[in-house]
């Protein structure tokens, strides 16, 4: 799901249009999203798992955007504020991401840390990273809008993490730990809902939404390709949120910002049509000895909105951060006021969800988690 410090991960050109505007004028303990307590998940059997790898924006990125130039960053409070000793990482929320929960579910760590992190041993490497990078997509303008990491450079980075293996434990042993590794891919948000909807750019070359869904599926299935041919047999790629739901979207793209806050239909639409097609190509690229695995958050989320209760929350529209409207990255800052219980909001910033969603999400998607792990 991410949506980027900017965006679902996300809104990389909204915030800056926004922050110039400003300016002008290893424990197994899990956060219970319902109670604020804790619960122990029971681990899945036979679990073999060598290590994880992700790709992709804010919704997976640990903290690489931590060590580069970009404007779409959180490594400060309130960011983290319910992380471990509330040290705010560079995740794009206020503590774990999914893919924490899953790193902690299959016992190979307790976080995912970032790739850029220089202080990572080889026995921290060896078990996984995250490459993923806030306000990124798979069409390569998403990223480059607010110089985060697009996704062939991601790719890059994971050839360059292999040759480290490969030069550290060799090439038969890194040949083996890739074969039995989890790769995810959370992308494709930013790409719609930044980059599409909100500049001008793209819709110069696609004058329609089919022909760019269609542009970046080509994008998927090429960065999916290069994952495999560099080894990688067990994949999960995500599909996108319904991102008319992000509270910074109903803000801008809605008409009517205040009351009644509703999701915007037309690009929930968008974002069904665009995973019904990414479905389709998963099934035509999987070969043998490959398994790709579809990862459904748009209908999670979407239960969610329309049943907060049942996850106990009480706010789906805003965020937590400041007004909650428009607030993300440098505009949720130390300065903000932030709502005393994060995990009654759906939203921890205007574009990103809350630890407590993350936990939901983790949950929906753990029948997936387990057919993957028997696949190894």
């Amino acid at each position: 799901m991410t949506f980027s410090c900017k965006f679902i991960l996300f809104m990389p050109i909204l915030l800056i249009f926004i922050f110039q505007n400003i300016v002008q004028g290893r424990t197994l303990l899990l956060n219970n999203n319902n109670n604020n307590s804790y619960k122990k998940f029971q681990r899945p059997l036979n679990n073999s798992i060598s290590a994880i790898f992700v790709f992709g924006d804010s919704t997976v990125d640990s903290g690489n955007n931590n060590y580069i130039n970009t404007v779409v960053k959180c490594d400060f409070p309130p960011y983290g504020r319910d992380f471990a000793n509330h040290i705010p990482t560079g995740r794009f929320t206020n503590g774990r991401l999914v893919t924490d929960y899953l790193a902690s579910y299959v016992g190979i760590k307790d976080f995912v840390p970032p790739y850029l992190d220089p202080s990572l041993s080889l026995d921290e490497i060896m078990t996984g990273v995250s490459f993923a990078s806030g306000s990124s997509g798979f069409d390569p303008l998403t990223a480059q809008l607010v110089d985060a990491i697009t996704m062939e450079k991601q790719l890059e980075y994971f050839k360059e993490y292999k040759k480290r293996l490969e030069n550290s434990i060799g090439k038969e042993k890194t040949k083996l730990l890739i074969s039995k590794a989890a790769f995810i891919i959370s992308a494709g948000t930013n790409d719609f809902a930044v980059n599409y909807f909100n500049t001008p750019f793209r819709r110069q070359k696609y004058y329609n939404v089919s022909q760019y869904q269609q542009f970046l599926l080509h994008m998927v299935q090429q960065f999916i390709q290069g994952l495999m041919n560099e080894g990688a047999q067990v994949i999960g790629v995500a599909g996108v949120p319904p991102f008319g739901c992000l509270p910074i979207v109903i803000t801008i793209d809605s008409g009517d910002a205040l009351q009644p806050r509703r999701c915007i239909e037309s690009f929930s639409i968008v974002a069904r049509e665009y995973n019904s097609l990414l479905q389709r190509l998963l099934k035509t690229m999987e070969i043998h000895g490959t398994k790709l695995f579809y990862v459904d958050i748009y209908n999670p989320i979407n239960d969610m909105i329309q049943h907060p209760i049942k996850y106990g929350f009480t706010e789906v529209t805003v965020g937590c951060c400041g007004s909650g409207f428009i607030e993300t990255s440098i505009l949720c800052n130390p300065k903000s006021i932030v709502c005393n219980n994060p995990s009654n909001h759906m939203f921890w910033d205007a574009v990103h969800p809350s630890q407590a969603t993350y936990y939901s999400l983790f949950q929906a998607v753990r029948p997936s988690i387990d057919v993957a792990i028997k696949q190894l």
